[in-house]
């Protein structure tokens, strides 16, 4: 691995994303409808799959009976480690969504000795403070005291639980609070991993279930976390006032009521890191496989170019059809990186070098990258007559 990819991820999380077909070589019922995948990386690809906890890798799969491929996304669920043999793994928690096609199948059928193709980790939820090394975890630094404070929600729990292991094995100094919302106990993801961290750091890691649809003793760890709730949580349980960084995973609702809580009692937004696993419109799912588009010869038609892997591509986008940079160059490039196509994990991005466009959401970038012209292209339409973007860059 080179110091200047190191470098790189080190200063955004993020790298040029690639497909590997990987061995599963275990299936962990965590719930009724949530599994633990374990993918075998071997010794050949170990450095291609280093990852800094939080990030999550893309599963890419064609399933029985469909001629459509299907990607998504799931958050890395265990500490980066490496093995004698020089071989890794890549562990991910998959929830069985209602309707969803992939994680249906997932939790029905897949079996250790299936291979699925896995994009190698990418995603920019992941601690600010020092840890040099994408697979050195013991460099984080231990010469301060930390504070950490997560909010998760269901499957939420899976990049977070990867931090909060990393974190706190790393350094004594630290403190670490986990507020984690549920329906019921029995819809806990890594209920027994979460036990064994407070039986093993009694005094500086802090787990709170609050239970939507059971009661608990404490009426504050009942019900739903409404914007009442949270900020009592904020008040009396959670030390606020000194934390020095957040964590937020969960759906779109709860993930925009924290912030906008932690906004108005004056935290910086440079503390808060933030992930979401829907954005609550979920209705343009446009990108997956690349919509079919012919072009008007005779009405207006957007000259589109991009660079991808240091070979240049040019597509024509009619007007009328309001297509997106990412599915434009889908029909010519099949291999254009992407995995949600939502605008939430960031792997479609890439630098507007020429024209205008319109993003309609961004759930995914931060404001420095914005503000040196990345765009996700899963959410942009052009916006002038010709756009070009690089993916390499």
């Amino acid at each position: 691995m080179t110091d200047q990819l190191t470098e790189g991820a080190e200063a955004t999380g993020r790298r040029r994303a690639s497909f590997h077909p990987l061995e599963v070589s275990e299936v962990r019922r965590l719930t009724n409808d949530a599994i633990e995948v374990t993918f075998a990386v071997p010794p050949a690809l170990a450095d291609e799959y280093d990852y800094i906890p939080g990030q999550y890798v893309a599963l890419r799969a064609q399933l029985p009976g469909s001629d459509a491929e299907v990607r998504r996304s799931y958050s890395i669920c265990a500490v980066p480690q490496r093995f004698e043999d020089g071989s890794s793994e890549i562990r991910v928690a998959i929830k069985k969504d209602l309707g969803g096609v992939f994680s249906t199948w997932a939790n029905e059928h897949l079996a250790p000795g299936d291979t699925l193709d896995v994009m190698s980790p990418a995603g920019a939820f992941i601690s600010k403070h020092k840890m040099t090394g994408l697979n050195d975890p013991t460099s984080i630094d231990t010469e301060r005291e930390h504070t950490f404070v997560a909010v998760a929600a269901g499957s939420g729990i899976t990049p977070v639980i990867a931090i909060a292991k990393t974190v706190l094995a790393a350094n004594e100094n630290v403190r670490f609070d986990l507020v984690y919302a549920n329906k019921a106990a029995m819809d806990v993801m890594f209920v027994e991993e979460l036990a064994d961290l407070k039986d093993k750091y009694p005094s500086r890691f802090a787990l709170h279930h609050v239970l939507s649809r059971e009661q608990r003793i404490s009426p504050l760890l009942s019900g739903r976390v409404d914007a009442e709730k949270l900020t009592t949580l904020l008040n009396t349980v959670i030390h606020a006032d000194d934390v020095d960084e957040w964590f937020l995973c969960g759906p779109f609702e709860l993930v925009q009521l924290v912030r906008d809580t932690l906004a108005a009692r004056g935290v910086e937004p440079e503390k808060v890191r933030f992930e979401l696993f829907t954005t609550g419109t979920p209705t343009n799912l446009e990108g997956n496989i690349g919509r079919p588009i012919v072009e008007d010869e005779s009405g207006k038609n957007f000259d589109i170019e991009f660079r991808l892997d240091g070979l240049s591509g040019v597509v024509k986008s009619p007007a009328a059809a309001n297509e997106t940079i990412l599915n434009a160059a889908l029909r010519v490039r099949p291999d254009v990186p992407f995995a949600c196509a939502g605008g939430v994990c960031g792997t479609c991005r890439a630098k507007l070098v020429k024209g205008t466009v319109d993003m309609a959401e961004n759930y995914a970038l931060e404001p420095d990258e914005l503000e040196r012209g990345y765009v996700l292209t899963c959410q942009s339409r052009p916006t002038s007559d010709a756009v070009s973007v690089d993916f390499d860059a």
